[in-house]
């Protein structure tokens, strides 16, 4: 087996759901949201998660894709309250039609997300609604606290680590849990996959957060620079804040706030210019390297074959190695 087999099955179950069909508008950006593709890298986990305790993963699948649509309706809501106007190169929902329509619509997708779980045996099920409702909750905590930190001005790096573990990392946790769950491990090896995933997850953002201002534009999918330009008190910045010196502080803060069209350039280079000068690329990717590493302490801890195993290991090298 290899992780391709695993999207197949994941983008080929999607490919035959239905959400609804009447009214049109209702659940016509649900569909356009499911099409819109990316990485499936949460259903996949589950699938690898169910896969590392037993080969047959078919009783994982819809859980699974339940994982995908839920993502992917916190997407559709986290992109009307960023006022997003572009998801995976694409218009965002609220764009296209408007945002009462996508708030509704993102309702149904929360609503099928649990129905999907419904196949569940019998004696799992409550268990895995407890988990799948508990990091639910946390995601929302995290958007919370991200829409806070936006107005604050002492936000701390532990801080935003915590935040991008509720918003991001938790769900990349609860994935293979639930796959664990799903093929009988023990409660020890599901705790050492979740321990995995949520340590991946937070690689996985400050990898996403490292890109937004040196990946490639041509691949990134969306503004290189956007996070400067918004003042989002990335790990970045906040680091940035607390290593630079008076002046390099004093004109950071001077950046803050000001978007005229004509500076957006300027802007991003001063900053980034900032960010060469106090090697915050250097201190972010080692960052990236502790957070990789405790995951990978966590996956030796799991009792199931090596060659299993080593699918999850290539998958986490290639989340934390991107350029997209």
């Amino acid at each position: 087996m290899d992780i391709s087999q695993f999207s197949e099955r994941i983008n080929q179950t999607l490919s035959t759901l239905s959400y609804g069909e009447s009214p049109d508008k209702l659940y016509a950006p649900i569909r356009y949201m499911m099409s819109l593709g990316g990485k499936r890298v949460r259903p996949v986990l589950t699938l690898l998660g169910a896969y590392l305790f037993n080969d047959d993963v078919e009783k994982a699948v819809m859980p699974a894709v339940g994982v995908e649509v839920f993502h992917n309706f916190t997407l559709m809501h986290d992109d009307i309250m960023d006022q997003a106007p572009l998801r995976r190169g694409q218009v965002t929902v609220h764009e296209k039609w408007n945002t009462s329509t996508a708030i509704l619509s993102g309702d149904v997708m929360l609503v099928r997300a649990y129905e999907f779980f419904l196949g569940i045996e019998p004696e799992k099920l409550p268990k895995a609604l407890q988990l799948f409702s508990t990091c639910a909750a946390q995601v929302c905590e995290g958007q919370q606290l991200d829409m806070e930190f936006e107005s604050r001005q002492d936000v701390q790096i532990e801080e935003y680590l915590n935040m991008i573990k509720l918003k991001t990392a938790v769900l990349l946790g609860f994935s293979l849990e639930l796959g664990a769950l799903l093929n009988d491990a023990t409660p020890e090896d599901a705790q050492h996959l979740k321990e995995f995933g949520i340590n991946m997850g937070i690689a996985f953002q400050l990898r996403d957060d490292l890109l937004d201002v040196y990946g490639d534009q041509s691949k990134f999918g969306k503004r290189v620079g956007g996070d400067i330009l918004s003042d989002k008190k990335t790990y970045l910045l906040l680091t940035a804040l607390e290593r630079a010196s008076a002046t390099q502080r004093k004109e950071l803060e001077q950046w803050q706030g000001l978007l005229e069209p004509e500076q957006t350039d300027k802007k991003v280079e001063a900053v980034k210019a900032i960010y060469d000068e106090l090697d915050i690329q250097g201190l972010t990717q080692n960052q990236i390297n502790h957070y990789f590493q405790r995951g990978l302490h966590h996956l030796n801890e799991v009792n199931a074959l090596n060659s299993k195993k080593d699918l999850l290991r290539g998958l986490a090298i290639q989340l934390i190695e991107r350029d997209s």
